[in-house]
């Protein structure tokens, strides 16, 4: 959508990334307006110093600033942040007067300004604050934002826990704030993640097994129900093959054919950095640290060559936040055909209600049904 923000210090023009014209979601909503209001008109001034952003999801609140202050943006999202670099550009900001750090990196050493945007992921919430909190001091100014359906009193119960005393604002077309003061005098305990545990007896091919999940990976303590029926019904004899997990997770069906076919040559990628490090973590606690699988973070298969790959297994997400969307599926599997070798096949997993084989038939001209059950299909589609 072209509509641009409002902000104290003028317009902005936001895109996601990739721009989509048949993206109807916005990159901005009511809680990066909301926010950029309250540090510009609540009579407080800012403190100077370091900005810090964390959770900035398209870089609306890291392009608004950046102009005036001195901006670190901390995300999770490798897509985030890409569409966070044209979003800089757009406003005539040079990318190097921001820094943009991963969740995987460390923080600011003093941070003197700390704005976060509410994830969706509650565990994710907690292992930020925890690993943010060190760099906070008594003069830090600390407000978050999210919508009001995203923000519970378990969200306030962290921000207190680890920040220090916290109250929440008025709602403002249904987005709040959440305002802390830093208490020097609480513990600085370590964060709790990852998490790691064992999967169940019934998981095909990887029963029993370690899996380790970073905080924020997609059903961070337990085998997803999706994935179990997918484990049952991936493709056999992939000795010799290129095979691709697209959008790996945690790493589970990467492993279950490191496991069963260790001669494939394997590659799981995702755009999020904590699941790209949950399954280097899930391999490495397998002891397949030297198997020769490789791990990469970035925008799907948009780095493959074309024709580069014989299988693509994919479980892939239909949410964008807390929005229902298509778009990410569409964009694998549009980025599947392109990077399949003629006769090679993506296998997808998904709800039975999304309808992924009327877009497989257009995307692949061709879609069959390999198992399903009443709430699950397994789909196949080829590369003519």
């Amino acid at each position: 959508m072209n509509d641009p923000l409002t902000t104290p210090w003028g317009e902005r023009r936001l895109t996601r990334f990739p721009e989509d014209p048949r993206e109807r979601l916005r990159a901005w909503d009511a809680a990066d307006e909301y926010l950029l209001r309250h540090l510009a008109e609540s009579g407080t001034p800012m403190p100077p110093g370091t900005v810090a952003v964390a959770g900035d999801r398209w870089g609306a609140l890291t392009a608004s600033l950046a102009p005036h202050r001195p901006v670190v943006q901390i995300a999770d999202s490798s897509l985030g942040q890409r569409a966070t670099r044209a979003n800089l550009a757009r406003a005539g900001v040079d990318e190097d007067a921001v820094r943009l750090l991963t969740t995987r990196d460390a923080p600011p050493e003093r941070i003197d300004v700390l704005l976060v945007r509410v994830p969706k992921s509650l565990a994710l919430l907690e292992d930020q604050l925890h690993r943010l909190a060190p760099s906070v001091h008594p003069g830090t100014l600390v407000v978050g934002a999210g919508m009001v359906k995203e923000i519970h009193t378990s969200t306030l119960r962290l921000f207190e826990r680890i920040i220090g005393p916290t109250r929440t604002s008025h709602a403002v077309r249904k987005a709040r704030l959440v305002l802390a003061t830093v208490d020097p005098d609480l513990p600085r305990t370590p964060s709790p993640w990852p998490y790691r545990y064992e999967l169940p007896a019934d998981a095909a091919r990887v029963a029993g097994r370690p899996v380790v999940n970073h905080a924020g990976v997609f059903c961070a303590d337990r085998l997803d129900v999706g994935t179990r029926f997918f484990l049952r019904h991936l493709p056999e004899g992939l000795d010799g093959r290129r095979v691709v997990d697209l959008g790996c997770g945690n790493g589970v069906v990467g492993l279950a054919v490191a496991l069963t076919d260790p001669g494939a040559e394997l590659v799981l990628t995702d755009e999020s950095h904590q699941a790209v490090a949950s399954a280097e973590e899930t391999f490495r606690a397998n002891g397949l640290a030297g198997s020769g699988a490789t791990f990469l973070t970035g925008d799907g298969l948009a780095d493959f060559a074309p024709a580069s790959v014989d299988v693509v297994l994919c479980n892939p997400p239909f949410h964008s936040h807390q929005a229902t969307s298509d778009l990410a599926a569409r964009r694998m599997f549009a980025g599947a055909r392109r990077a399949l070798r003629p006769g090679g096949e993506l296998r997808v997993v998904a709800n039975r209600h999304l309808g992924h084989h009327v877009t497989l038939r257009r995307v692949f001209g061709n879609c069959e049904t390999v198992a399903g059950d009443p709430k699950f299909a397994v789909l196949r589609a080829v590369r003519a």
